[in-house]
């Protein structure tokens, strides 16, 4: 007799994901956070992002945008936080299902007007900045049929707050302390 195992991706605490959802269900405003990063310049074009207690993360950008190369620039990481996000989802909703998934997976490209160089460029008022389209396309695999896989990768988009937060408006504002 021969067993064989299945590499999952949903390693997942199930029953604590059972009690977040009934916690949220019974008391909506707990999942009302503020999240919090700092971002501080490390040189040129580097920067160290520090979020909770947590490594700080380095951005840079390419050499042909005159970095160093050493990491993901800022939209790159935006396009990273995009597909980390729908990623939770998939897992999140397979488990919920009861779905052992052996691949999530999600490659995105998204299309970037940066002529305006950060505001001493092409600065046309006209201009639209940041992301204009960003395509995703999610491969999944798992023990369950496709129009379930597909149910999930729907709910996955429907619900992740970096997909809404891409897509709907969000007041941004500012505030300059000169030190």
């Amino acid at each position: 007799m021969v067993t064989e195992t299945i590499r999952t991706l949903v390693d997942i605490d199930l029953d604590g994901l059972a009690d977040l959802s009934a916690t949220s269900k019974e008391n909506p405003s707990t999942g009302h956070r503020t999240l919090k990063a700092t971002t501080v310049c490390e040189t040129g074009f580097r920067n160290l992002t520090s979020v909770r207690d947590t490594a700080p993360v380095l951005v840079s950008e390419p050499c042909a945008l005159l970095g160093d190369n050493a990491a993901p620039n800022p939209s790159e990481v935006a396009l990273a936080a995009l597909g980390s996000c729908i990623n939770v989802g998939l897992v999140a909703n397979a488990g919920h299902r009861g779905v052992a998934l052996t691949t999530a997976e999600i490659a995105m490209e998204g299309d970037i007007d940066i002529s305006a160089v950060w505001g001493i460029g092409d600065t046309d008022p006209a201009k639209i900045m940041g992301f204009t389209a960003i395509r995703c396309t999610i491969t999944l695999a798992g023990d369950t049929d496709e129009t379930t896989l597909t149910e999930i990768a729907e709910s996955a988009m429907r619900w992740s707050p970096v997909v809404n937060t891409m897509t709907n408006p969000v007041e941004v504002s500012h505030t300059t302390v000169v030190a």
